[in-house]
């Protein structure tokens, strides 16, 4: 306290000089319009930025909300029009909305976590996509939750097909870039061109057969060569993803049964 007061004492001409130039201000604009509306039209300012970020946080908040009710409309709409387009023949398929909760999209084996498990109904080998295309395939699955190998991993394959002339490709990452993948398989007489539309093949119950999968970029056919080698931009962008659909096919076990059986 003594030194408190040694302190005051000795900056008390300064500390009066401050004190009298602040009341001095305060009598000056608030006796003079020009200076008393100024500093009133900078508080306003200040008052209405802090609203404004205010508004666009509340905003924000109510915005993730929008999107993941807007995410399970999606899911439904889906369901109703594959219910409308099923007929005896075709294998019944569900889909059910869920969140991205997690992921890696910079390593060569990437994966997402999705918050929807066993309790959902998921389970593994199930495939995932969204509202761009398709996204991976269900890996481990818990009961609240569920690991996906992106297409963006190099374990991930995918069968697929071109919407010209349903020729048969296999889609697999090669690990640089997740915009892009590589269709291989694809034999030299076939004419590849940029621009060309790459869905899913349905030769598989993990998908069925439509669903967007990416564009043809550029292909490279060398000499002596009996495959393409082509690159496809995928449809899905992966940095941005946040609510994807799981594809729930009720024959896909049965049917992977009877494959496993020829093994």
């Amino acid at each position: 306290m003594q030194n408190l007061l040694k302190i005051l004492l000795r900056y008390s001409n300064f500390l009066v000089f401050i004190i009298l130039e602040v009341a001095a201000f305060l009598l000056f604009s608030f006796n003079n319009a020009y200076p008393r509306s100024s500093i009133l039209s900078t508080a306003n300012n200040v008052i209405a930025w802090q609203n404004e970020q205010i508004s666009e946080i509340k905003a924000y908040f109510h915005l993730r909300s929008e999107n993941e009710q807007l995410a399970r409309e999606n899911a439904e709409l889906r369901n109703q029009i594959c219910s409308m387009n099923s007929d005896q023949h075709a294998a019944p398929i569900h889909y059910t909305s869920a969140k991205v909760i997690q992921m890696t999209t910079d390593e060569m084996h990437n994966y997402l976590t999705i918050n929807r498990g066993k309790k959902d109904g998921i389970v593994r080998g199930q495939g995932v996509r969204n509202e761009e295309g398709v996204v991976g395939i269900v890996r481990t699955v818990g009961r609240n939750y569920s690991v996906v190998l992106p297409l963006i991993n190099t374990n991930t394959n995918l069968s697929c097909r071109f919407t010209k002339n349903d020729y048969i490709g296999t889609l697999q990452w090669d690990g640089k870039d997740s915009r892009f993948a590589l269709l291989e398989d694809v034999a030299a007489h076939m004419v590849v061109n940029p621009g060309d539309t790459i869905v899913t093949s349905g030769l598989s119950p993990v998908f069925p057969e439509g669903i967007p999968v990416g564009i043809v970029e550029n292909s490279v056919l060398k000499e002596g060569d009996s495959y393409h080698t082509i690159r496809v931009r995928l449809n899905t962008n992966f940095k941005r993803l946040k609510y994807v659909e799981i594809v729930q096919n009720a024959h896909q076990t049965e049917l992977e049964e009877l494959q496993d059986g020829l093994d």
